[in-house]
């Protein structure tokens, strides 16, 4: 069964939410790759929980939850076939994965994500 596995936080100010988190809740905080995104690492990998990711507001995303696939074209037929929308093409994470962002029937915003190391 498909599970969360990362979150985005959106912000206007960046930098101001990555202090805010980090002095709120104690979480690791990093830039990722020189881009205007922050990896949140919200406590010790053995305890329940994920992680997820600090970046600029787009549109009026507040936070995004993504969903681990199997198949990301699968599961986008799947979305499209129960009434949801792809809002954003296949894109390649390196060394990571494929994601695309949809929406469901109340046009609430969600990631999927297909592992794959190898993608370029």
């Amino acid at each position: 069964m498909p599970k969360v596995i990362h979150f985005e936080i959106s912000a206007d100010n960046p930098q101001r939410a990555v202090k805010f988190y980090t002095e709120a809740f104690g979480w690791q905080i990093q830039n990722w790759g020189g881009q205007p995104y922050w990896l949140v690492t919200t406590g010790p990998e053995a305890e329940a929980g994920i992680n997820g990711a600090i970046m600029p507001r787009e549109e009026k995303r507040t936070t995004v939850n993504t969903i681990n696939v199997a198949s990301l074209e699968e599961a986008s037929e799947e979305i499209t076939l129960a009434g949801g929308k792809l809002t954003t093409p296949r894109t390649a994470v390196p060394g990571i994965g494929y994601f695309r962002y949809c929406q469901d029937t109340e046009g609430n915003t969600f990631g999927i994500m297909q592992s794959d190391p190898d993608a370029k």
